[in-house]
This record gives structure tokens, C-alpha cells and sequence, in this order.
């Protein structure tokens, strides 16, 4: 599973799974290439662990676009960069769901398209992997623009699989249930709120961030290399309780 002297862009590195990758990674040997909206956060990671860092709101698609040529070329790509809104369906906004498709959809879209194309151009594969959710077929309530743009990035990855399997370039998904970033500490922290998801967790506990890195890891590497397409749980056995 070595990683060694391999580049890889991590969209979203400056807190939660984004930053557990990073730091996986670069304890492999690899290169990080560091993307987040935030500049302090890549600034500590770049004082932790050497990083490149490339700042972008991923909301604006040109910007997303310029960014990703700042990053090339590189050897992988993961596509973790994500945010929800929290709203009853019947007050969801067209707003809220057009900025979760910018962030959660159209980002991961050009980043790959511009990473694909770059190594297409040089005649390498390469992988990608997009960091989804279970919440693409769990209907989580007041998540309805959260679950759409999900669902939305699977079916994608799909395509792209299709597509891009066929010049080299391996495309999964990882889909993990509700992963203990700094958020979701506060967000989960009440007992009664946690204890009926938890319930239906068999492993009987949370997600930890590092627990979804080493997976996106494991993808990207030769030992997956028949691994193409896939939306791969990272969920404690919810899918199947």
C-alpha cells in the first residue's frame, strides 16, 4: 500500500477526514498538495507536515478551475471537500441545495476533469477517490440537499469510473456513516440524539476521521488496483442493520 514519492491533492485537507488523509499520506512518503477555504488551517498544516497549499473557496467554479491547474500534475486526486446546511424538507431552499451541489457536486467534477485530463495528456492512469456518505441512501432527516448531492457525487463516480477505467484511471467512492470530525463531536455529543443511531451501528460506536483516511488510502493505491467504481462503506455495519 506504499505511497512513497507519490503526489496527491486532497480537497478540504484543513480539518476532519481532509486532514486525517494529509497526514496519512505524507507519513507514507507522498507529496500533499493541500486544498481548503480556510488559510489558517492549511498554514498548520503546512508547518506540520510540509505541504503544498492552494486556498480556493470551492463554491466559485472558475476559481475551482484556476485552482486545479496550480495543482497539477500530480499522481492522485481525493475530493473530500464538503459542507451541508441542516433544514426540514419542507423549508429547504433552492440556495442551500445550489451551494451543496457547487461544493459537493460541481467541485469534485472539475477537479477531475482537469486531473484526468492532465494525465490523459501525459499518457499516465492515475486514481481518484470521492468522499460521498452514507447519507447518498440513508434519508437522513433535514438533510434533504445533503442527501441529493451525495447521491448526486455516487452516480458520478460511476460515470467517471466507466469512462476513465478505460484511459488508466481508477474512480471509487467512499461512503462513510457519521465520522467524529470536530463538528460532529458537538453535533452527537447529546446521549439521546446518539444512542438510536448508535443502536444501529453493530461495531457500536462512531467513525473516527483516520478510520476513512486509511480506506481512501488503500484505493488509491496498487493494492486496489482491480477496485473500480465502488461506493465502499465506512460505516460500523449500518448498511446492514
Amino acid at each position: 500500500m506504499s505511497l512513497e514519492g507519490k503526489s496527491v491533492l486532497v480537497t478540504g485537507a484543513g480539518k476532519g477526514i481532509g486532514r486525517a488523509t494529509a497526514l496519512m499520506l505524507a507519513e507514507q512518503g507522498a507529496r500533499v498538495i493541500a486544498m481548503s477555504r480556510t488559510e489558517a488551517d492549511l498554514h498548520e498544516l503546512r508547518d506540520h507536515i510540509g505541504c503544498e497549499v492552494i486556498p480556493v473557496d470551492l463554491v466559485d467554479a472558475q476559481a475551482t478551475r484556476v485552482a486545479a491547474h496550480k495543482a497539477l500534475p500530480c499522481d492522485y486526486l481525493v475530493n473530500n471537500a464538503g459542507m451541508t446546511v441542516l433544514e426540514p424538507f419542507l423549508d429547504a431552499s433552492v440556495a442551500s441545495l445550489d451551494i451543496l451541489l457547487a461544493v459537493n457536486l460541481k467541485a469534485p467534477m472539475i477537479l477531475a476533469q482537469e486531473y484526468a485530463r492532465d494525465r490523459i495528456s501525459r499518457g499516465q492512469g492515475g486514481a481518484i477517490v470521492n468522499v460521498s456518505s452514507n447519507a447518498s441512501w440513508v434519508g437522513w432527516a433535514d438533510h434533504a440537499a445533503y442527501c441529493a448531492s451525495k447521491g448526486a457525487l455516487d452516480a458520478m463516480t460511476r460515470v467517471m469510473a466507466n469512462e476513465l477505467g478505460r484511459q488508466g484511471i481508477r474512480v471509487n467512492a467512499v461512503n462513510p456513516a457519521i465520522t467524529l470530525t470536530p463538528m460532529a463531536v458537538k453535533a452527537w455529543s447529546d446521549p439521546v440524539k446518539s444512542e438510536p443511531v448508535l443502536r444501529r451501528m453493530p461495531l457500536g460506536r462512531f467513525v473516527r476521521p483516520e478510520e476513512v483516511a486509511s480506506v481512501i488510502l488503500f484505493l488509491l493505491s496498487d493494492a486496489a488496483a482491480m477496485i473500480n467504481g465502488v461506493a465502499m462503506p465506512v460505516d460500523a455495519g449500518f448498511a446492514v442493520n
